[in-house]
C-alpha cells in the first residue's frame, strides 16, 4: 500500500494498493482527487505535476509537454506516473517554479 500525498491550495492524501500498474492519474480519479488532464496518453500535458519526493516510473509521453530539462526537475505527467513507494506531489504549478527557481 502507497500514500500517495497530493498538494495544490487544498491538501488530501489518498491511499491505493500497488498489487498492478496504476498511474497517478487513475489512482487519484479512483479515490475522488481531482487531477486536470485531457488525453490520458502523455501527448497533451494537461496532467502535469511535480513530485517533491518518492520514487516512480514514469510511462512515454511527448517531449514536447515534457522536455528533458523539466524531467531531471522531477516534474512528470500523472497519467504516465507509476509509483515505487510513497510519493508527495504538487499539482499547482506556478507555485511549482517559484520554489525550483529561488
Amino acid at each position: 500500500m502507497y500514500t500517495i500525498k497530493v498538494t495544490d491550495n487544498e491538501a488530501a492524501t489518498i491511499q491505493w494498493n500497488s498489487s498492478g500498474p496504476e498511474s497517478v492519474l487513475d489512482g487519484a480519479q479512483r479515490n475522488g482527487v481531482k487531477i486536470p488532464y485531457a488525453c490520458k496518453g502523455g501527448g497533451c500535458g494537461l496532467c502535469k505535476i511535480w513530485v517533491e519526493e518518492g520514487e516512480f516510473e514514469r510511462g512515454r509521453s511527448s517531449v514536447a509537454v515534457l522536455p528533458a530539462d523539466e524531467r531531471e526537475l522531477n516534474y512528470s505527467l500523472a497519467c504516465k506516473t507509476y509509483p515505487k513507494g510513497n510519493m508527495r506531489i504538487q499539482l499547482d504549478l506556478a507555485r511549482q517554479s517559484e520554489k525550483i527557481s529561488s
